[in-house]
């Protein structure tokens, strides 16, 4: 049992989380509120937490980890972050690296880590990963982490497996209190998964402490369904709808400046994210109702530059290479465009337009390092990039701000569809400054309101009703509207018809639609007859994607 934290013992608690995360894989993708299969958050921890194991086995990085200068304990610890980072899937992976990274920053300078050390730097975590949301949301990963930091400190102990062990314990504690600060957890019955991942690890840690072997319960099964429900509508991730632009800009300012900037725009609206490269330079990010006074805090800060606004109401070959890369022909060369995607049509149409495709894989879900790769690999001074997916817009601002410390000019235009990808890429027109042609690509995918059809995986609750496994979901800006009883070969196209037909009411002339793996023959034909005669003015265009999960994408315009 060891008495101190080493090298040694990290290595041990790498084998032994990772081990830990793949048993309870399954367990935690469950605990989506979601019935739709996408990337879950069990695999993405797997995921994230294989990369920095894989980065500690690897040995040192003197490009980015100068191990020279940091203790062999914060040298290891430094290589797991930075792992991490780069392996980072979805949301819940760019927190974990955040932990990560508070722990590695804490221990830099440390040889060994008695209970004292690992106590400091677990509240050091918590901060870390605090201070990187804007708006934190108590019942997910951050009260987890913070309840673990909180537990250890009032044990006051220099006995690390004490604290390891009463850190488990309250972060599995304040995991079974989720639901009661989270509503959407509480209709749906479950646990945060971000947080039971994070209880995983600490027990698994504190096995490693003490000897032992880590031996979890199950997280609570989700309830079964009522009667007669009550709609269940989740909690928006991105602020709320009171505001009418988004503002973003890159800020070069002194660390003194960031508290009165962030007050100023904390009043002037919602979704506020600041993020530093600790170089002095900030990214930016607010939704809002007057734009001037935001962009007007960012000059009283410092000296703001490639500012962005979007108006929220004026909201589609080439083979891939060895690292699953698909690269355009080699004539591009100052801006680049890389597109995260799932299904080979859809990266052949991208790759036809002259993006650099990231295959997500089957939930469009990729790493920190495949996104990075792709950036380099356009060979561009300039590169946007078009995430395509909610879960994915962590994961592309990680590897944008690593591209920007080599040198490269990039932004992120936070599409949450293919469809909005393809609007952006309609109007890119490289003669323009950067800045503007930025702007005008968020403007166009802005202006695409964009919905998919996907067949439920399970019984569920959801915004429009109670669904069943094989029914057919539609799903506008990620919000299930459309409850269609299966079996999904039937259902889909009177679905879609209905789901156009709503979507056309309030306006649209230029339908998009790509067709999944799952389709059914003919279904594309099919809609495109229903516009034709019941909104004869709007115009159809229609793609091979071959996504797995949604048997159709929708844009309209």
């Amino acid at each position: 049992m060891p008495a101190r934290l080493d090298p040694a013992a990290v290595r041990r608690w790498c084998a032994a989380g990772l081990a830990s995360l793949r048993a309870h894989r399954r367990e935690i993708d469950d605990l989506n509120v979601y019935p739709v299969p996408d990337g879950d958050t069990g695999t993405n921890l797997v995921e994230t937490f294989a990369a920095a194991c894989a980065a500690v086995d690897a040995g040192h990085d003197t490009a980015s980890c100068p191990d020279a200068e940091l203790t062999p304990l914060g040298a290891v610890l430094r290589r797991l972050a930075r792992g991490a980072l780069l392996g980072a899937r979805g949301n819940s992976g760019v927190i974990l690296a955040q932990l990560l990274g508070g722990i590695a920053a804490e221990l830099a300078d440390v040889h060994e880590a008695g209970g004292r050390e690992l106590t400091v730097a677990l509240r050091t975590a918590a901060a870390a990963a605090y201070d990187a949301v804007a708006e934190p949301v108590e019942g997910t990963v951050l009260t987890v982490a913070r309840a673990a930091a909180d537990a250890a400190w009032e044990l006051g102990s220099d006995d690390l497996a004490d604290v390891c062990t009463v850190a488990a314990r309250s972060a599995a504690q304040a995991l079974a209190r989720t639901p009661e600060q989270l509503p959407a957890l509480a209709r749906a019955g479950v646990v945060d998964a971000g947080g039971r991942g994070l209880v995983v690890l600490l027990d698994a840690l504190a096995g490693v402490a003490t000897g032992s072997t880590p031996t979890l319960p199950l997280a609570p099964a989700p309830a079964p369904l009522a009667p007669a429900p009550a709609p269940f509508v989740a909690d928006r991730e991105t602020g709320s709808d009171a505001y009418s632009y988004e503002v973003q800009y890159l800020l070069a300012a002194p660390d003194a400046a960031l508290g009165p900037l962030r007050v100023e725009l904390g009043a002037l609206g919602d979704s506020l994210v600041v993020v530093g490269d600790g170089d002095g330079m900030w990214n930016v990010h607010v939704h809002v109702d007057d734009v001037g006074a935001a962009i007007e805090a960012g000059i009283r800060a410092g000296r703001p530059s490639r500012i962005g606004v979007t108006r929220f109401a004026d909201q589609i070959p080439a083979r891939a290479s060895a690292d699953g890369v698909a690269r355009p022909a080699p004539a591009a060369v100052a801006r680049g465009v890389v597109v995260v995607v799932e299904g080979t049509g859809i990266a052949e149409l991208f790759a036809a337009e002259g993006a650099t495709v990231v295959d997500g894989g089957p939930a469009a879900n990729p790493s920190t390092a495949e996104v990075l790769t792709a950036i380099r690999a356009t060979g561009a001074g300039a590169v946007v990039v078009l995430p395509n997916d909610a879960n994915c817009q962590a994961v592309a601002s990680a590897a944008a701000a690593e591209a920007r410390r080599e040198g490269v000019q990039v932004a992120v235009v936070p599409t949450r569809s293919p469809m909005q990808a393809v609007a952006a890429l309609a109007v890119r027109d490289p003669d323009r400054r950067f800045d503007d042609d930025v702007i005008a690509m968020a403007e166009a995918a802005g202006a695409t309101r964009c919905a998919e059809l996907a067949v439920a995986a399970r019984d569920a609750l959801t915004s429009a009703g109670r669904c069943s496994a094989g029914d057919v979901l539609a799903l506008v800006e990620g919000e299930v509207v459309l409850v269609a009883p299966g079996p999904a070969e039937t259902a889909l196209a009177a679905a879609a018809a209905e789901l156009l037909d709503r979507m056309l009411s309030s306006g649209g002339e230029l339908v998009t639609l790509v067709l999944g793996d799952s389709a059914p023959a003919g279904l594309g034909e099919t809609v495109r007859r229903h516009v034709a005669r019941t909104w004869p003015l709007v115009e159809v265009q229609s793609f091979f994607g071959g996504q797995p999960h949604h048997p159709l994408l929708v844009g309209v315009e």
